[in-house]
């Protein structure tokens, strides 16, 4: 029998206490675990955020970094789980985060500051193709 994996999710920059309480409710309903990341976070590997054996901690960065946006980086949440969690966000009246990732084999050795601006990019492409679809 393989043991499953711990599902988590790194939760980032929610600064409305209302809302980070209600998706921490969501997850441990769904039994994940959550971890809040501190604003300097951003400078660290994904793995080492998530704990995953091999990742230490980066050596402090001397660059600023600042986004605004509310974060959430899912790991060993796919499919069916993946709908199931994003639903139970809906119904607990969390609208939608619109930016969230799920941890790959490749990414996991992303800063969070690269996941972050990879995912704004991604959304503002996203953006740009709905509008072309509305001409």
């Amino acid at each position: 029998m393989t043991m499953k994996k711990q599902e988590k999710v790194l939760l980032y920059r929610f600064t409305d206490a209302d809302r980070l309480a209600s998706v921490k409710q969501v997850m441990a309903d769904l039994k994940i675990e959550v971890k809040e990341l501190k604003d300097d976070d951003w400078q660290e590997k994904v793995g080492y955020l998530l704990g995953l054996p091999g990742f230490g901690p980066n050596q402090p960065a001397a660059e600023e970094f600042s986004f605004p946006h509310e974060v959430m980086v899912m790991q060993d949440i796919r499919d069916k789980r993946l709908d199931k969690v994003l639903k139970a966000l809906r119904e607990a009246g969390v609208p939608d985060i619109a930016y969230k990732s799920v941890v790959t084999p490749v990414n996991k050795f992303w800063t969070l500051k690269r996941l972050c601006e990879t995912m704004q990019r991604e959304h503002a492409w996203m953006i740009a193709q709905e509008k072309g679809k509305n001409v």
